[in-house]
């Protein structure tokens, strides 16, 4: 699991800062999860492929998480996309986004997939052999949603010394793979444990984007691996948090306490500190794996 921040500051564009927009790729999928200004450029700039990414996750329509996204829409047109392309994000989206679409009369020549999303419990909105995607309600100045992404639990991996130990033909392998136990001419019956390999262990992460402090968030991100939750204050501006709806890193690191996650990411700074290590600083108070996002940063997990 790859996780590749393009950008984490709050609100405002700057020379060396980009709003909310991070890729995460997750057993073979490439997601997009925000859409703030600068986007492309910072897609451009790491080599992600625009090709590759098939969903987008907006967390809510606040400009600096999502204004990058009709340019996106439209760079997707001219580069001759033709594989559909599904947004997942508050009700409102479709029309913002066809609505300069129509303006601009510059229909998109692919599959342009919008699934509106309204409701305020948690909600499996994307879901294959890969991986599940369930919305986080979160509680922000208009509707937002976090996202939670969990992989599925992968096939189990053949033990080639223990299937040519037993002269099992390959015509069983496939079998073995789904778990099946094998029954030997003999009649004796071999368990699929002794002829596998468990499957890699399955990888989770929450995203967490713009939200007040809500422990009831916990519960559900119980045990994941990784969170990103934002924090947008520390704790001396505390008030300022409480009034904006947003979180300070010691309430990040609560939740990821609550929560009992392994690793906690932060973001969504805001501008007016000299230095994110504060941030940092502020949670490990509370809690020890604390990462800080900043820009163009790669977390492997």
């Amino acid at each position: 699991m790859r996780l590749t921040i393009l950008g984490c500051y709050a609100a405002t564009p700057r020379t060396m800062t980009n709003p909310t927009a991070q890729v995460l790729e997750i057993n073979g999928h490439i997601l997009l999860l925000d859409c703030g200004e600068g986007t492309q450029v910072q897609l451009r700039k790491h080599k992600i492929k625009f090709s590759r990414i098939n969903h987008i996750f907006i967390s809510h329509l606040h400009g600096d998480h999502f204004f990058g996204l009709p340019g996106f829409v439209s760079t997707m047109r001219l580069l001759g996309r033709e594989k559909e392309l599904h947004i997942y994000g508050p009700k409102g989206i479709k029309e913002a986004i066809t609505l300069l679409m129509k303006l601009g009369d510059s229909w998109t020549n692919y599959p342009l997939i919008f699934h509106e999303l309204t409701s305020k419990e948690p909600e499996l909105i994307f879901n294959d052999e890969k991986i599940s995607v369930t919305t986080i309600p979160l509680y922000h100045r208009i509707y937002t949603n976090g996202f939670l992404i969990r992989e599925k639990v992968g096939k189990r991996k053949l033990n080639v010394k223990a299937v040519e130990r037993f002269a099992i033909d390959r015509a069983y392998f496939q079998n073995i793979k789904n778990g099946k136990d094998i029954v030997l001419d003999n009649g004796n019956t071999i368990a699929n444990k002794e002829l596998t390999f468990d499957p890699p262990k399955t990888k989770s992460y929450a995203f967490c984007s713009d939200t007040v402090y809500n422990a009831e968030i916990a519960a559900q991100i119980k045990n994941v691996d990784v969170l990103y939750h934002e924090s947008t204050f520390l704790e001396t501006e505390s008030q300022l948090a409480t009034k904006t709806k947003h979180s300070t890193a010691k309430q990040a690191a609560q939740i990821a306490t609550q929560a009992n996650v392994n690793d906690l990411i932060l973001g969504h700074y805001s501008t007016r500190y000299k230095s994110i290590e504060l941030f940092q600083q502020e949670a490990r108070g509370i809690f020890a794996n604390v990462h800080l996002a900043d820009d163009g940063r790669v977390f492997d997990f």
